[in-house]
């Protein structure tokens, strides 16, 4: 077992957490997770630099003095919505168990911060205080732990740009929570990893930034990227409807490529299936899909996305 001592060895079972703000909790490796590493594309030295990132909090932080070497076990993704940050948490958290699953059983947790949030004095300080002090903790204790923290900001809201006479003082209390236990939790488990994301990095408190060992930035895919996301969800389509297994092959495929730079990963997937609904007899039998569908339904998603009207075509 890994505790405060640092220590680990294999054997010990987590089992299924049950507890307010956790969403799941799952042993790890999980291939569904694995699936979603491999689906989320982008720069393969960005994938490599997270998993090192996180490889490294199980094997350095044992061993080294936290008063030399600050490390909290926290890796921060940011960026805009839909270009993947949650999905590639959840693989992260899967293949650095992969990576250790030779030595070390891992659990993972999923924190959904909304569910802590209270309009009642005090009661998200004590939420939060309950979460990361006993269940976190807990877990934690067992063996190694993955934890994501979705929307960081909904729990370390910025104390600068709160006004008290706008905000209750519990959300001040509550991100005073959340930099305590995690201080607790950093010194007393190593074996701990926390991934959070945010869409809105400006609205967390600048105390959280400082103690997360790594900041990466998600960005919008390049044109290579926006092509490599066309072909494999038009390739996935193709396994219930082989007759689309050439459309990428079309000299127009690199054309819709080109629309969908400045869209992201989402909702360049998204169009495929929505190129699907010009005609009902493609709806019926998407065999029928056509380059040019799915440059109608770029063009589509690149004039919905500048109305800020989402994926509605």
């Amino acid at each position: 077992m890994m505790a405060e001592s640092g220590k680990a060895s294999k054997g010990v079972k987590s089992k299924k957490v049950n507890a307010l703000g956790v969403l799941d909790s799952r042993p790890l490796p999980d291939n569904d997770f694995l699936a979603l590493w491999d689906a989320i594309i982008i720069e393969p030295k960005t994938k490599d630099r997270l998993l090192s990132q996180a490889v490294l909090n199980f094997t350095l932080r044992p061993k080294v003095n936290r008063a030399l070497i600050p490390l909290h076990g926290i890796i921060l993704l940011v960026g805009t919505p839909g270009t993947g940050k949650t999905s590639l948490a959840r693989g992260l958290a899967a293949r650095t168990a992969e990576a250790l699953h030779i030595m070390l059983d891992f659990h993972y947790i999923e924190v959904e911060p909304h569910a802590l949030a209270s309009s009642a004095l005090g009661k998200s300080q004590k939420a939060v205080t309950e979460l990361l002090g006993t269940t976190i903790a807990e877990q934690a204790a067992i063996g190694p732990l993955i934890v994501l923290l979705d929307e960081v900001e909904t729990l370390t809201t910025d104390r600068s740009k709160l006004s008290l006479e706008a905000n209750p003082v519990d959300v001040h209390r509550a991100t005073d929570a959340v930099l305590a236990q995690l201080d607790q939790l950093a010194t007393r488990y190593p074996n701990l990893l926390f991934i959070a994301t945010s869409n809105f990095p400006q609205a967390i408190d600048a105390a959280f930034l400082s103690r997360a060992d790594l900041i990466q930035t998600v960005d919008l895919p390049e044109p290579d990227a926006c092509k490599s996301i066309l072909c494999s969800t038009v390739q996935e389509l193709a396994k219930s409807y082989p007759k689309l297994n050439e459309i990428h092959l079309d000299a127009e495929f690199d054309r819709v490529a080109r629309i969908c730079q400045g869209l992201d990963g989402r909702r360049i997937r998204k169009l495929v299936a929505a190129a699907c609904t010009f005609d009902k007899q493609t709806a019926l039998d998407p065999n029928r899909l056509t380059i040019h569908d799915l440059i109608r339904a770029a063009e589509h998603a690149q004039a919905e996305a500048r109305n800020g009207k989402g994926m509605s075509i």
